[in-house]
Order: structure tokens, then C-alpha cells, then sequence
């Protein structure tokens, strides 16, 4: 699909068979969607009937092709201090790719993972090592694989810019790799774009560290918890501590035309769980920039423990 704006859509459910995100996502006014092509909180690998890949195929050559995503398992770890889990997740990516791939979708999004005390430099060496080995067991794919920034919570690698550009740069053939640039984390992290000067100074440390080339999707999210928390925690947009004006400022950045950016927030009740919100990115575009809205701040108080009894009363 080609577009000269930004591409929005969400994450869809897949209940009922992979073709029927691309019908709700046609609810929700998406032009783009992010999948599980399986559960992303098990290990188990089911396998892709043919039916499936021409149901989901066929469903989206009618919405016109969308760019799709499917994001890979939580439990991979690319650098795990055990090698058994290691062997294991990279085992899975493979799996992920080449299903993808089967698929005809776009991407394949992926957490670096956690060094587990090992370390930084031996966590981010290890990534490239496995991301070597997968990128030559999926030659011919076509999925490309991307590295999604993280809100850096524990020993979780990549959340720094600099994280993954040395991964990058660790691995031998950098052609089917990207970036997928998640908002809430890197607002978790410490990269506070809310500003112009802070948005400018966050995309020039972004095309030093890892190129402007290599974002490929986004993750739109605003943020539960404040700037620098490290904890992952999604919001609806512009009710959380981010607030509207990153968004408006990406929807509209001409670098960005064409790039698919995925809503992962908390479904909304109804038919439509993401229109709604949807909407309101779609309404960024080509808008005034949105008057900043402070919320007030409240102080949360430990509640006070119960008055004690004497005796007798």
C-alpha cells in the first residue's frame, strides 16, 4: 500500500482464524495491523494449515493489502544466560519468521531480550550472535524482523538507542532488519519528545545511533507511568502522561509518510474497539498543533490504618 501519510491501525485479535483481524480491522478504520500469528505467551508452535494462509491471504488482497505485523513471543530471549532457552527462542524466531513469511506479512516484531545479569555488552553481543544465526536458517524469507525499543524494565536490553545500534552493527547482514519504535517505552526510558526540542533531539539521536533508514513501524501508545519509570505500561492516547502532542508531531513528520503505526492499547467494549481511537490519530493530521492539557496533580496517599481499640470500649 503505498500512502503519503503515516499508515494507523491497531493490534487485532485473531479469535475465530488469522483472516478475521483484517475484518475487524476494516471496523476500526485501519489501514495497518499487528497480529499474534500464535499465542504470544506460549512456546507451542501450531501448525499453519493451508487453509489458513489462503483464508488470511485472500482477506487481505480484499482490504487492498494493508502492511501487517505479527509480533513474535514474549518468551523469546535472544540473549539468556542459559543456552538451552537460548537455543529454544531462536528455534521459535525462526518458526515465527518463516510463518510470517508463509503469511505474506510484512514484519516480524521482536524484543531483544534480557542479559540476566551477564551484562550489557555480553547481552547485546549475544542478540546479534542469535540474530546471525536466524537471518541464515530464514534466508529466502520474507519477513523482515524488527527490533522493537523497550521500556527497560529488570535486565531488558533495548532501551537505549545505542543498545541497538551496537546490535545492529554486531550482525553480518543487516538487510531483512528495522526497527519497530514503540512510543510508551521509549517515553519509560527516558526520551522525553513531548517538546519540539525534545522531539528533535530524540529523532537526531536516533538516526546517529541506528539510521532514520531503519524504522520501519510504529507502536503508538501513550504512557500509565511517568517519564524514566523503565515500567511498561500502555494508555489510551492523550490519557496518559505522554499526552496528545507526540502523536500529532509523528502523524505529521513527512519523514514518517508511509510508515504503518500500530495502536497497543487496552481494547475499548463494543464492535469497534479501536475506531475511536484510530479516529483521533487519523484527526492529527494535517491539524493545528493540540493545546497541551495539564492534569492536575494528585498526591496518592498510603491509607491511613484503622484507630485501635482499648479495652472496654
Amino acid at each position: 500500500m503505498v500512502a503519503d501519510v503515516m499508515i494507523l491501525g491497531a493490534h487485532e485479535s485473531v479469535s475465530g482464524g488469522l483472516h478475521k483481524a483484517l475484518d475487524r480491522a476494516a471496523i476500526d478504520g485501519c489501514r495497518a495491523l499487528q497480529v499474534f500469528t500464535k499465542n504470544g505467551s506460549q512456546w507451542r508452535e501450531p501448525a499453519l494449515a493451508d487453509t489458513e494462509v489462503q483464508a488470511f491471504r485472500a482477506a487481505r488482497d480484499a482490504a487492498g493489502r494493508p502492511p501487517v505485523l505479527a509480533h513474535s513471543s514474549y518468551l523469546i530471549n535472544l540473549c539468556a544466560p542459559d543456552p538451552d532457552l537460548v537455543t529454544r527462542s531462536k528455534e521459535a524466531l525462526v518458526a515465527e519468521v518463516l510463518r510470517s513469511s508463509a503469511l505474506g506479512i510484512d514484519f516480524v516484531v521482536l524484543h531483544p531480550g534480557a542479559h540476566v545479569g551477564t551484562g550489557e555488552e555480553v547481552g547485546l553481543r549475544r542478540v546479534s550472535e542469535s540474530l546471525d544465526e536466524v537471518l541464515e536458517k530464514t534466508r529466502g524469507a520474507s519477513a523482515r524482523i524488527l527490533i522493537e525499543n523497550t521500556a527497560g524494565q529488570g535486565t531488558t536490553l533495548g532501551h537505549r538507542l545505542e543498545h541497538i545500534g551496537a546490535i545492529f552493527e554486531g550482525v553480518h547482514d543487516k538487510e531483512r532488519l528495522g526497527v519497530c519504535f514503540d512510543t510508551q517505552h521509549a517515553f519509560a526510558s527516558g526520551y522525553d519528545a513531548r517538546t519540539p526540542e525534545g522531539y528533535a533531539t530524540l529523532w537526531e539521536a536516533f538516526d546517529a545511533n541506528v539510521g532514520l533508514g531503519m524504522l520501519r513501524a510504529f507502536h503508538l501508545n501513550d504512557s500509565k507511568k511517568p517519564l524514566g519509570s523503565r515500567i511498561d505500561r500502555h494508555e489510551h492516547i492523550g490519557e496518559g502522561c505522554v499526552g496528545v502532542g507526540l502523536f500529532w508531531r509523528l502523524v505529521n513528520d513527512p519523514r514518517f509518510r508511509s510508515v504503518p503505526a500500530v495502536l497497543e492499547t487496552e481494547p475499548r467494549d463494543g464492535e469497534a474497539p479501536f475506531r475511536d481511537e484510530v479516529a483521533l490519530l487519523q484527526s492529527l493530521v494535517g491539524a493545528e498543533e493540540p493545546v497541551p492539557i495539564v492534569k492536575p496533580f494528585v498526591l496518592e496517599l498510603a491509607p491511613s490504618a484503622p484507630p485501635k481499640r482499648g479495652r472496654g470500649k
